[in-house]
């Protein structure tokens, strides 16, 4: 187990990429403190993760606000003695439209949220990582920071400034053997892109298949990557087996961008 006695913080525990980082990383054996803002739906998760409550804590976490962060950390602290890693998925993606049309609050929460939440959780986890001799941050990127795909410039903009400033401090916090990595992902199945795939299907009046297959039929592998799968990645970037591996983005889209 490439985690065993690692403490990890997840933010963004929802039904997606969050709940199967927290996944992952449980599996890999670690302790996982999951974070979000809606009690309900974290008490929901970690109960199907882990019915014992010995390895599974749960926060609800607003990461814009630093009270809200520095009690999760904290909190990890109290319940499991240390911070080894942190993967911050929790973002707002909701900044849709072009030049013409797109509204200026959304780009501002997309900041907002993305980079400088990023920031403001990454402080007082940076600080307990150092008082613990380091740690790893792994950061979630979008492949559309490359390739213009669905029209959410302002997401993908805030997503490019993320990896900028994870170079930035990939820089500043290696003396303290604290690591930064970004997981890039496209397409990724999972609930949110499986309702997409189904509302396409009834809207046009074609099978989810052949809605699927006009996304992914020319991807290297033929198939979507599943959120699982992107998990994966970023569990090992929280493992010691990336101990000596800083700095660096993976894409893990299926060979998209190849085709």
């Amino acid at each position: 187990m490439i985690l065993q006695n690692k403490t990890v913080l997840v933010t963004g525990v929802g039904g997606g990429l969050g709940r199967e980082c927290a996944t992952s990383t449980l599996r890999d054996g670690a302790n996982v403190v999951l974070a979000a803002r809606t009690a309900a739906s974290l008490e929901s998760i970690a109960g199907e993760l882990d019915p014992s409550g010995e390895r599974v804590a749960t926060h609800v976490t607003d990461i814009t606000n630093p009270e809200s962060c520095a009690s999760l950390v904290q909190e990890a602290e109290r319940r499991f003695g240390s911070v080894d890693a942190l993967i911050q998925v929790a973002a707002f993606e909701h900044a849709w439209g072009g030049l013409y049309d797109l509204k200026f609050e959304d780009w501002r929460a997309a900041f907002d949220t993305n980079v400088i939440g990023a920031l403001t959780v990454i402080r007082p986890v940076a600080e307990a990582m150092k008082a613990g001799g380091g740690g790893s941050v792994v950061l979630i990127g979008s492949q559309s920071m490359f390739q213009p795909q669905m029209p959410q410039g302002g997401y993908a903009a805030s997503k490019s400034a993320l990896l900028t400033a994870m170079y930035y401090l990939t820089d500043e916090l290696g003396p303290d053997n604290i690591r930064f990595n970004m997981v890039i992902p496209s397409w990724m199945w999972g609930p949110p892109v499986e309702m997409f795939v189904t509302g396409t299907a009834e809207h046009q009046g074609r099978t989810k298949e052949e809605v699927l297959d006009g996304i992914v039929g020319k991807f290297p592998l033929r198939r979507m990557t599943e959120d699982g799968e992107v998990a994966d990645v970023a569990a090992f970037f929280a493992s010691d087996r990336a101990k000596a591996v800083t700095g660096q983005y993976l894409l893990v889209n299926s060979g998209e961008m190849l085709r």
